[in-house]
């Protein structure tokens, strides 16, 4: 390990248990592995919070490692060591990271092709949002498919980090946004990131919402985080070309443990036939960031630069839902759990 910098005390929050926010977490020293080949090691401003870390905490996502283990998807700082096959030229660099577990923490390993550089003066939760948040929405919206100009698309969960990020890319292709909030805030901030429908989904069904405005028209993309139910409304949404891209399943979160939620939400879902894809020429596409980091890295380090770059040029603009102090982790996690933060949840060291 190369290194300029003291690594001494490093501290991390440990998922110690599954269940309340309060409870399954345990602030504590710990000794992180030097870096490998291709690693760097960041210390930390802070970190972001996200959907799927939730899940993680109530025991319901798969990819998570066994307890305990500090989990985390992105964070903001500065390179302080790197490992064999690494430019020398990182070190020293403020960066915006992605990480296969572990940023919730003072100092975190991660891969080399999971950064990408930030100005110094950007701000830190900003900045965080283009990790997880907007790399995962140009994934989907500018990578794994093409939206074209005029193209009627809708993007659930609309206020979210991930929700925000989709409606300004959506815009900047010239697309036609249906959105979904459950709050008078969150549908203005949607109006405010370019939505030109939105639908607020606790006071009518988006489903019958979107007809109307429609008419005889269908859409031509949905973007999908919530799953179950609302599976089988966008299909009936969505039309000839029609494309549905699901990276979430925010409906299980809120069914609680057990295997019965999962069966419920799988029958909800209902079976999908590929000839029937094909007849309408339909598509459904799968987004997992932490599985195009482990086999396409490649894809990763391009869709986190193209991010950058967009914002540098002042094409988008990552919202902010809350910074939080490390010593408020819990409460901003339980907030995220329950439905009440926009944009990006940001904890600082």
């Amino acid at each position: 390990m190369r290194s300029t910098h003291n690594l001494d005390n490093p501290k991390a929050f440990f998922l110690v248990k599954n269940g309340s926010a309060y409870e399954s977490f345990s602030l504590q020293n710990f000794q992180f592995p030097a870096p490998r080949t291709g690693e760097v090691v960041i210390e930390n401003e802070g970190f972001g919070l996200n959907f799927a870390e939730v899940m993680a905490r109530l025991g319901l996502y798969r990819e998570a490692p066994p307890i305990p283990f500090v989990p985390g998807y992105d964070c903001v700082g500065r390179v302080i060591a790197i490992g064999d096959n690494v430019s020398a030229d990182w070190v020293g660099k403020r960066v915006v990271a992605l990480a296969r577990f572990g940023t919730y923490a003072t100092h975190c390993v991660t891969r080399a092709s999971g950064i990408a550089q930030i100005p110094d003066d950007m701000d830190a939760a900003a900045a965080a949002a283009l990790g997880v948040q907007y790399t995962t929405a140009f994934y989907a919206a500018m990578h794994a498919q093409r939206l074209m100009s005029g193209e009627r698309v809708l993007v659930h969960a609309g206020a979210g980090g991930v929700g925000t990020a989709l409606i300004q890319f959506c815009k900047m292709s010239g697309c036609e946004v249906f959105a979904t909030a459950g709050s008078a805030a969150k549908l203005e901030l949607m109006r405010a990131n370019g939505a030109d429908h939105v639908i607020n989904y606790k006071a009518e069904d988006y489903e019958l919402r979107c007809k109307q405005i429609l008419g005889k028209r269908r859409l031509d993309a949905s973007f999908n985080a919530i799953a179950g139910t609302t599976f089988k409304k966008d299909m009936r949404l969505l039309g000839t070309a029609g494309r549905m891209v699901l990276f979430g399943a925010a409906e299980r979160a809120a069914s609680g443990s057990g295997n019965w939620p999962t069966i419920k939400l799988l029958w909800q879902m209902g079976l999908v036939l590929p000839i029937m894809l094909m007849a309408k020429s339909r598509t459904i596409v799968g987004v997992n960031l932490l599985k195009l980091a482990d086999y396409r890295p490649d894809i990763i380090t391009h869709c986190m630069g193209e991010c950058v770059r967009l914002y540098a040029e002042g094409k988008i603009n990552p919202t902010v839902g809350g910074v939080y102090e490390a010593g408020a982790m819990a409460e901003a996690h339980h907030a995220l759990e329950s439905r009440m933060t926009s944009g990006k949840i940001f904890i600082k060291w």
